[in-house]
């Protein structure tokens, strides 16, 4: 970040900080308008969520007392860049009953950490892996 701190007070960004708030190719958002949509220079790519715009929510949420929110909001920034199959792949090992084994889990936790450097959705992976193990939810279901 910019080195600001943001708060409660801050939020929502686009309206009290838009100077802070930048789409996935860096542009801010005073840059992204009909014009430069029209003419080519703002994209798709310019609208996405970036990694840094989630860490900045998770700062948000943090500062309002809301740690789990945050922990979310961390992951999902360390997700933004995994490829869409990756997600939807880890999104069924998430479901009960889906994931065969508490090795296939882990094989997951492993491949986010080593290949993407997702290593706070990895632990979260892990952390349900033992979950499951513990309450019997590697049985398939499905």
């Amino acid at each position: 970040m910019s080195g600001d701190h943001l708060g409660t007070e801050d939020y929502p960004l686009a309206e009290k900080r838009p100077e802070v708030v930048a789409g996935r190719r860096g542009k801010g958002l005073d840059e992204i308008t009909v014009e430069t949509i029209v003419d080519g220079t703002a994209t798709i790519e310019d609208l996405k969520i970036s990694p840094r715009a989630l860490r900045q929510q998770a700062e948000v949420a943090r500062a309002a007392g809301r740690g789990a929110l945050a922990e979310n909001f961390e992951r999902a920034a360390e997700l933004a860049d995994v490829p869409q199959a990756v997600i939807m792949q880890t999104y069924e090992l998430l479901r009960p009953g889906r994931a065969a084994s508490k090795a296939a889990m882990a094989e997951a936790a492993q491949d986010l950490r080593d290949t993407y450097g997702a290593s706070r959705m990895a632990a979260f992976i892990e952390e349900a892996a033992e979950v499951y193990e513990r309450r019997g939810l590697f049985t398939s279901r499905y």
